[in-house]
This record gives C-alpha cells, structure tokens and sequence, in this order.
C-alpha cells in the first residue's frame, strides 16, 4: 500500500482507532493542543482515501550521558546531557496494522529529522510496553537500562538519508 505522510491538517480524527485507547484519544481529542503550545510536531499517514492510516509526533528531548551504554558513552564530550528527538507517540490504525506502515512512520520521523538540520545525536523512543519495544527493537533501537526508554543514534543510521 502507498501512503502520503504530511504535518497535521484539518484532517478527519474522529474515526482513528489504533486497538490504544490512550494513543487514541491523545490523536483525537489533545494533539491540537500540543501543537499550539510548540511542545510537539504530528504527522500522518494517509491512505488512497486520505483517511488516517496512522500517525506520530516529533518533539525535542536530551539523553543523560550517564544512561548511555559505556561503549557509546567513549566516543562523546563530557556532556551530561546530550540533546535528541523524541517519537513521542506513534500508532496505526487496526486497519492497517501489520503492513510495514509502523516502520514507513519511524523511517519518516528519521529522515525529517535529519532533513531539519536540527542537530541529534539519536532518535529516542519510550516504548508503551514490552511489545512495543519489541517492535522498536526490530528497527535497530537499544534500551537504556532496564525501562522502555529506547534510542537509535544517528551516526550510522541506515534510516537517514
């Protein structure tokens, strides 16, 4: 399937169901909100129809250093924070869940990033559950420690183009 990944319009949200009441209702009822306040960036995906096939949001955030596994912590600065982009939340609607369109979102979210020129030093996740982070562990992300709480650092990163 061929979807259109676009900012958030006036699109129809009414109808949206992921099978995540909570991701649910944030698209419906409070992601306006949040995107008044500049607190986060949300995207679609668009079906043929242009109905919501599923959606994400981009916000910035900062890793501490310390969280950081040792090997990737040698090759960075004495910081104690480093700075990165969140997918604050992600979701696809039942309609369309288990067709690549998850991973379509989380290679979009990558590659706007990059394309921004906002500098990041990893694209950061906090997975819902332990299904979720399974999902993002598929996709290359590593935990930090022992929460959901997952990155993807940009150097090497075969998302980024």
């Amino acid at each position: 399937m061929n979807f259109r990944i676009e900012p958030l319009g006036r699109h129809d949200r009414s109808l949206f169901e992921s099978g995540s009441t909570d991701l649910d209702v944030y698209f419906r009822n409070l992601v306006s909100q949040d995107i008044r306040r500049n607190l986060a960036s949300c995207y679609v995906a668009l079906d043929s129809r242009d109905h919501v096939a599923g959606y994400y949001t981009l916000s910035a955030t900062s890793l501490s250093v310390s969280a950081l596994p040792v090997a990737r912590i040698k090759r960075l600065p004495r910081y104690s924070d480093i700075p990165a982009i969140l997918i604050g939340r992600l979701a696809v609607a039942t309609a369309y869940q288990g067709k690549g369109l998850g991973l379509a979102l989380v290679v979009d979210a990558a590659e706007r990033t990059v394309r921004s020129g906002i500098a990041a030093y990893a694209l950061a996740v906090d997975a819902k559950d332990e299904n979720a982070a399974a999902f993002y562990a598929k996709l290359g992300f590593e935990r930090l420690g022992s929460g959901l709480r997952m990155i993807r650092p940009f150097a090497g990163n075969p998302f980024a183009k």
